[in-house]
């Protein structure tokens, strides 16, 4: 292929996100033209390990055969037929797995096609419940500080972009993030008894009767710095939730699918939400599909003359995106991934060892297969980085000359999410070229 005919298609018509457009247009993307196992291959045929998991959808690897012969005996199926008054066997046969994955209690699926569509879900089931229960007032949602739930309007309104369309949002407020290297409130763990979580109950005591939901993302933050609450805060935000009478939205889009651990990271901490939102992992990171679980309760408010949910979208579960999920699924069975992932975090803990000692490695945290890096300017007083000098940035692309696609989020984090399928020699290789990008560019 023409590589500098692709990076000049897309310098002039297509715009990314979240990506400084000018910075772009002036560089040389990197096209991927296809991709085998954990590895991603461009055009001129250069190898680049995938670090990211293309932001932690992909959990097998790419070009699973397991997973293309299913896309494939769909498409000689059905391609697409909607779910408006229809349904089919892909979709009839997903939402009755995903229960019985599901913590006890959820008992219906709606799907849609974006992890940010089954949050707008979420909050759109929320507010109509308190509708339909006679309690209008309860239109405010309270998610955590720093929060990334999507970018739809209303999962916008409830994560850290907020400020940028204040004007276009629903009612929102926060409550403290468990982010023990630079605690919010001054305080240590463990002495600090979790008083991050108990902010919440400050929010609801003042807010509680105008209050539909709690969002909050479970054991990790993704793109907000890749932050790892310490064991019992979810349960502790779980149960003040409850005693305030409000409902708890699990948002698992980055978490589920065994990527801290359990198949769902609820299950860590017996918590069972009102509402759960899956998404990346749910088709292998095959095709886009998401879901928004919701327990009984909150299904039944919606039966009865003139009640309804008004939401759906065309592609909602999709035949060839619920074909691939099935086969994904019956992947985690066969294989036992969500056990071989907790043994690959093992090793993954091994390895973040030797980054604890560089000079400009300020925080090592992990959960299961995802890890942040934080990188400062002095680690005795914890300063940061000036923003302007977009170090983590630098590491990534040095890693990427060195053959490895990896990302950083907010803060100069660098974040490790390999495939739960990746081999532990590959993951090794990460961590090593890894390793060198950071010394080289903070070092040097």
């Amino acid at each position: 292929m023409n590589t500098e005919r692709l990076r000049e298609l897309d310098r002039r018509h297509m715009w990314h996100g979240y990506t400084d457009m000018g910075k772009w247009m002036a560089g040389e993307p990197l096209v991927i033209e296809r991709a085998e196992g954990c590895w991603l291959i461009d055009t001129d045929g250069r190898r680049y390990l995938d670090g990211s998991a293309s932001f932690g959808a992909t959990a097998h690897g790419h070009r699973r055969a397991e997973l293309d012969d299913a896309l494939i005996a769909q498409v000689q199926r059905v391609a697409h037929t909607t779910t408006y008054l229809l349904t089919h066997p892909a979709a009839a046969e997903l939402s009755a797995r995903l229960v019985r994955l599901a913590p006890s209690g959820l008992e219906r699926v709606f799907f849609s096609e974006s992890g940010s569509a089954a949050i707008e879900t979420a909050l759109k089931m929320a507010y109509a419940y308190w509708q339909y229960r006679g309690e209008p007032e309860r239109t405010l949602f309270v998610s955590m500080d720093g929060a990334y739930h999507g970018d739809t309007l209303g999962a916008t309104g409830v994560g850290f972009n907020r400020a940028a369309y204040l004007p276009l949002l629903l009612p929102a407020c926060t409550f403290s993030r468990p982010y023990c290297y630079r605690c919010p409130l001054g305080l240590s763990y463990p002495s600090c008894g979790l008083a991050c979580a108990d902010t919440l109950e400050d929010v609801l005591a003042r807010e509680g009767d105008q209050v539909a939901a709690v969002l909050v993302e479970p054991l990790v933050q993704g793109l907000a710095g890749g932050v790892t609450a310490p064991d019992g805060h979810l349960a502790r935000v779980a149960e003040i939730a409850r005693r305030h009478g409000v409902l708890l939205i699990a948002d698992e889009i980055f978490t589920g699918f065994g990527r801290t651990g359990t198949m769902f990271a609820c299950e860590a901490e017996g918590v069972v939400p009102d509402l759960l939102t899956l998404g990346k992992g749910l088709t292998g990171g095959y095709l886009p599909l998401s879901a928004t679980l919701a327990t009984a309760e909150v299904f039944e408010a919606f039966l009865g003359e003139d009640r309804m949910f008004l939401n759906g979208t065309t592609y909602s579960g999709n035949p060839l995106a619920a074909a691939v999920a099935l086969a994904s699924l019956d992947l985690f069975e066969q294989e036992d991934t969500v056990g071989r992932a907790r043994a690959l975090a093992g090793i993954l803990a091994v390895e973040l060892k030797a980054f604890q000692d560089l000079a400009h490695v300020g925080d090592v945290r992990q959960r299961g297969l995802v890890a942040g890096i934080e990188l400062v300017a002095d680690p005795a007083t914890r300063t940061p980085f000036p923003p302007d000098a977009q170090v983590a940035k630098k590491v990534c692309s040095r890693a990427r000359e060195l053959g490895l696609v990896i990302n950083s989020v907010l803060g100069d984090v660098i974040q490790v999410v390999p495939a739960l399928a990746m081999r532990p020699d590959d993951l090794r290789l990460l961590m090593a070229i890894l390793l060198r990008a950071v010394r080289e560019v903070t070092e040097g």
